[in-house]
């Protein structure tokens, strides 16, 4: 593998990856990493790197709190696994704490894994509704699972055989990259919408279902759409008698300053699911929905069984990051942010080959074009800043669809400090320093 060559790693780690690990994405982290603290990762060889991802988008409060490693243990020692039908008092509290955390009439929670809360949010419209059609983001990503994937369309359709029936892409507002714009060139994003629905009306069987979108477009090159869309998008979907889900994996939990994504725009969804940030790094994730749905979804038999349902154990944990966020980390998030944009600015004005910065709190995206008047992008420019930023010291990950040029996704934990967030900036500019002369 050139990783040890280029690296001089682990000649036998790697070959054991070569060996036995299946390739489920392009290529692997040039990395062996034996311990993670805070916001540092430590290697095999003895480096530190910064890690400007929170893991994937999930550890908000940095790898192994004492909080969340207490929580852990005292769980594992007590009451880690249950049967399905069985409820126990932390999955009953953080339900509580969630539905209190949230506007009304969002009151009803529902305690799952990973991204399989979208699945069973995908479920719950599809049967309260009597519909089957989703409609979803053109960049949307919303999980592997068969009602998620099926609701993707940033990668991962090509090759698989057909998708499901009634599934339909509504443009994604990207301000940056407007595809209808006004006079001056602007997104202009009230037409866009209108053009959207009138082609889902166009295909649809009259069996709409939901409408599934993220308040900022993560995995899209952190998309954040602008004020007064969600509210249009919102009365769209209830014209027509569809649901509106939230899905706050990456946004929930003070991630973009405010305890919710949705916030800012004051648009309460019918369903928000939320999984990554909730588990601060742990396999958890929440529905959360009114009582009037979640009655009528029962009335119909609504089922969603999974072996790993309200465990008690990530419940712990889910607890135990609520303390942490309300005991002080949540409220320090936007501040952060603001230093963290002003640095990423900094860097805008100099280096050409930053043509856009834009996101929320501690959740901002860096896009890299050769161009600014074109916006023509490289992957290869982008490949060759993330290695070097790592041979820096620092983690970052960078997003490659193909009608943009590539957006770095920086995510730093929340509990990331002040010098740490100045630190990686100045690693970023060095490694776009050195770098981007060869392209530009």
């Amino acid at each position: 593998m050139s990783v040890v060559a280029e690296t001089g790693l682990d000649a036998a780690f790697w070959a054991d990856v070569d060996r036995h690990v299946v390739r489920y994405s392009p290529s692997w982290v040039p990395a062996i990493v034996e311990r993670a603290e805070g916001s540092v990762l430590h290697t095999s060889d003895g480096r530190q790197l910064l890690d400007f991802t929170s893991g994937q988008m999930s550890s908000i409060l940095g790898h192994s709190h004492p909080a969340i490693t207490a929580a852990l243990r005292e769980a594992a020692g007590t009451l880690d696994h249950l049967f399905s039908g069985m409820l126990s008092r932390p999955v009953v509290e953080l339900s509580r704490r969630l539905a209190e955390s949230l506007p009304e009439p969002l009151s009803k929670t529902l305690l799952l894994t990973t991204a399989e809360s979208n699945e069973a949010a995908l479920r719950m419209a599809k049967l309260i509704s009597g519909g089957h059609e989703i409609v979803a983001f053109s960049r949307s990503w919303h999980g592997m699972t068969l009602g998620a994937a099926n609701a993707t369309y940033s990668a991962g359709r090509k090759g698989y055989g057909p998708a499901a029936p009634g599934n339909f892409a509504l443009p994604t507002p990207d301000p940056y990259r407007p595809d209808v714009t006004d006079a001056a060139g602007d997104l202009d994003w009230r037409r866009q919408l209108e053009l959207g629905f009138t082609l889902i009306d166009a295909q649809s069987t009259g069996a709409l279902a939901a409408c599934i979108v993220e308040p900022v477009l993560s995995s899209a090159g952190v998309v954040v759409p602008p004020p007064g869309y969600l509210a249009a998008l919102r009365d769209h979907c209830h014209a027509r008698g569809m649901l509106v889900i939230f899905d706050e994996a990456q946004t929930a939990l003070y991630r973009t300053g405010d305890r919710y994504g949705f916030e800012r725009d004051g648009v309460v969804p019918d369903i928000i699911t939320m999984s990554k940030t909730l588990g601060a790094g742990l396999p958890l994730a929440a529905l959360v929905t009114s009582d009037e749905i979640e009655a009528r979804a029962h009335e119909r038999g609504y089922l969603f069984y999974t072996t790993h349902v309200s465990d008690p154990l990530v419940a712990s944990v889910g607890n135990a990051v609520l303390d942490v966020l309300e005991d002080g980390v949540g409220a320090t998030v936007a501040a952060k942010g603001e230093l963290l944009h002003a640095g990423l600015r900094q860097l805008q004005e100099r280096h050409a080959v930053i043509g856009d910065v834009r996101g929320r709190g501690l959740m901002q995206g860096l896009e890299l074009v050769l161009d600014r008047r074109t916006k023509e992008g490289s992957p290869e420019l982008g490949a060759a800043v993330t290695a070097r930023c790592l041979e820096l010291g620092l983690h970052m990950n960078i997003v490659q669809l193909r009608e943009m040029g590539g957006t770095f996704r920086i995510a730093p934990a929340l509990t990331t400090t002040d010098r740490q967030l100045r630190l990686g900036l100045e690693m970023l500019d060095q490694a776009l320093t050195e770098v981007a002369p060869r392209f530009v």
